[in-house]
């Protein structure tokens, strides 16, 4: 998936509806999880990716600052998240799922 090439989501429509369920990919285009949950509105708010696991079973929630994330949405319409975060990397914090 060529992230370059798809749209930036506004900030004006970064709203938790729009975001659940949305893939977060880290760098090198590598899955990372997905948003579960999104407490607060625009970039002061708070994304809940479920990290790891196999078939929803064992991820661990890890929140996210909204500014830590790059919100895009593809050819077909489909929003997907960007994060510098890797998978290792974020596996290594302790859980958090919000403020």
């Amino acid at each position: 998936m060529a992230h370059t090439r798809q749209s930036r989501i506004a900030e004006t429509d970064l709203i938790g509806v729009a975001l659940e369920g949305a893939t977060v990919y880290g760098p090198g285009e590598e899955k990372i999880g997905s948003i579960s949950d999104v407490h607060g509105e625009g970039r002061g708010a708070l994304a809940v990716v479920e990290v790891g696991g196999f078939l929803g079973f064992g991820a661990m929630p890890v929140a996210l600052q909204m500014d830590e994330l790059v919100f895009k949405r593809d050819e077909g319409g489909n929003v997907h998240a960007v994060t510098s975060w890797t998978k290792g990397q974020l596996t290594a914090v302790p859980e958090r799922t919000g403020p």
